[in-house]
């Protein structure tokens, strides 16, 4: 072997995708010291996604003082990669959900913060931003984030405010004339790996608005409101959003971030694909490593390994998965994706509160194996 690439997404629980990266380079270079390994670390959107992008592309971390789920100010951040021409911002950075701690409400919180990071981008003159979106405390449709670039939101009384979560119902009408002409001419794409629509049983709120801190009555609350944004949108913009897969992507922010920042969504490991030109990086590999910490039907939507696998087998380039679990029908479908084996990594029969301690351990001695397999074939 002396080309493999590294291509992995996390073991969520257990590890990030860089730590797997880390220990496949390892075992690949105990068994095959002249092997080239190109590392990909692989994050959906949320936290860690500027991170993975600069170990890939290298580039800058640039820090900003911005306002928190509460309008409170904070320090976040975004990445400048391929000389300053792209930017990338995860949401997380300002609006997710480790940054309430046990102030879980969303009635209140914002993507206010978010809005911020995207103008501070767009400011210095990059030509593309890639938004990330996941791991969000907010419901609040992206109207903070609209707010900060200037969009203008007004309740019945003709009264300007910030919509929140609680207060999307109250939306009666929307200004779109004041967005920060520093956005014009710049692609925003949006990294979404769901498709849930933006209200409704399957919708933001329903969804993941209790992982959030909403109980049955503020789901209903929320869930009403961004109906009622929704509406206006359409009546004021002429956007119909009602059917868009991936509109009720974190909380609603995949709808918002079409209807306010005229971005286009698309599946987060397309996004990196692309990003990180990985069709090229395929050229003279003789194996793909990536995997997950379970392969399952989300798997077969258009998740790392599908997309992986699919470039791959355009190149006719075989396809190694590493995985903490598997489902059958799961694991016979990826393989007419393009995937040449799965390889759960799982020694004995655990509940994951033991297996997950010993993932690391079990990881390597599985690419053990595998190498061994591969150092002493015909």
């Amino acid at each position: 072997m002396k080309k493999a690439v590294l291509i992995p997404d996390s073991f969520k629980g257990t590890l990030t995708s860089q730590q797997i990266c880390d220990i496949l380079r390892q075992e690949i270079q105990t068994h095959f010291p002249d092997c080239e390994t190109v590392s990909i670390p692989v994050a959906d959107g949320g936290e860690g996604s500027v991170d993975c992008f600069l170990s890939v592309l290298g580039g800058e971390k640039v820090f900003k003082t911005v306002k928190n789920p509460y309008f409170e100010d904070m320090t976040a951040f975004y990445g400048l990669i391929e000389n300053g021409q792209t930017a990338i911002v995860e949401m997380a950075a300002c609006a997710g959900l480790p940054l309430v701690e046990d102030r879980k409400n969303p009635l209140k919180t914002t993507t206010y913060g978010v809005g911020q990071l995207i103008l501070a981008a767009a400011s210095r003159g990059v030509k593309k931003i890639i938004v990330g979106l996941g791991g969000s405390a907010t419901n609040d449709g992206g109207c903070g984030a609209a707010a900060a670039a200037g969009i203008r939101f007004f309740n019945a009384a003709g009264e300007s405010f910030i919509p929140t979560g609680g207060t999307t119902g109250d939306i009666f009408s929307i200004d779109f004339s004041g967005r920060d002409a520093v956005l014009d001419g710049v692609e925003i794409v949006t990294m979404c790996d769901i498709d849930n629509p933006m209200y409704g049983p399957a919708g933001a709120a329903h969804v993941f608005g209790p992982q959030k801190g909403a109980d049955p009555e503020m789901v209903q609350l929320l869930d009403s409101g961004i109906r009622n944004l929704c509406e206006v949108i359409r009546r004021d913009s002429g956007q119909d959003l009602r059917e868009t897969p991936g509109g009720g992507a974190a909380g609603a922010m995949g709808a918002g971030m079409i209807a306010f920042f005229g971005s286009r969504l698309q599946m987060g490991i397309q996004t990196v694909l692309d990003t990180v030109n990985f069709d090229a990086v395929l050229a003279g590999a003789d194996m793909v490593f990536t995997g997950e910490g379970k392969l399952d039907s989300q798997s077969l939507r258009g998740k790392v390994v599908a997309g992986v696998a699919g470039r791959a087998k355009a190149q006719g380039v075989p396809v190694t998965v590493l995985v903490g679990g598997a489902e059958d029908p799961a694991i016979s479908a990826v393989y007419e994706m393009g995937v040449t084996s799965v390889f759960p990594i799982n020694r004995l029969p655990q509940d994951f509160s033991v297996s997950r301690k010993h993932s690391a351990d079990n990881l390597a001695y599985t690419m053990d194996n595998i190498l061994r397999l591969l150092a002493h074939r015909p």
